[in-house]
């Protein structure tokens, strides 16, 4: 049986929503759904002007989560450095796996993506769909990372870049 971690968050609380990245609680409301009072996390969404709300009962079953903490950080630089793991499958299918790890919200699971994905000028073209899914990954995670370490979203892609240039 599953223990329920009974999270609460407070507003100005910066929080990870897999689907969407980091965001930030700025209120709760209550509203009235089908006569049915409920409670809502309003979330707004940092990248995208997208605001969510996210009923406080439903926040564990779509992956609402505080920011990662600093060791976990430091798991996502020591996965970046790893070599990539370049598995000989028909892209549709690594593509599936990649987004199921982008969407799964875990930042050493979106730093796997990253690793594997990044390309040095020097290797072979990727393709267009590659390079998006890149995209999408470096930025989830880059957003996260300069919540955690309080830096902007452009210095946090520009460590993570030098993290893997080095490999």
């Amino acid at each position: 049986m599953k223990t329920k971690k009974n999270v609460e968050f407070k507003i100005g609380e910066i929080v990870v929503y897999p689907k969407h990245g980091v965001g930030e609680i700025i209120k709760i409301e209550n509203m009235e759904i089908s006569n049915i009072k409920t409670n809502f996390y309003v979330v707004k969404m940092e990248q995208s002007k997208l605001t969510i709300r996210v009923p406080l009962d439903k926040r564990e079953e779509v992956g609402l989560r505080k920011i990662s903490s600093k060791k976990i950080i430091e798991e996502v630089f020591s996965t970046l450095k790893l070599k990539p793991k370049i598995r000989r499958i028909m892209w549709s299918r690594r593509a599936q796996e990649y987004e199921t790890k982008i969407f799964s919200g875990d930042p050493i699971k979106i730093a796997e993506v990253v690793r594997d994905l990044y390309r040095k000028s020097s290797q072979a073209e990727q393709s267009y769909s590659e390079r998006q899914m890149f995209q999408v990954a470096i930025e989830r995670l880059a957003r996260e990372v300069a919540a955690v370490e309080k830096t902007d979203y452009f210095q946090s892609t520009e460590k993570i870049e030098q993290i893997l240039s080095k490999k």
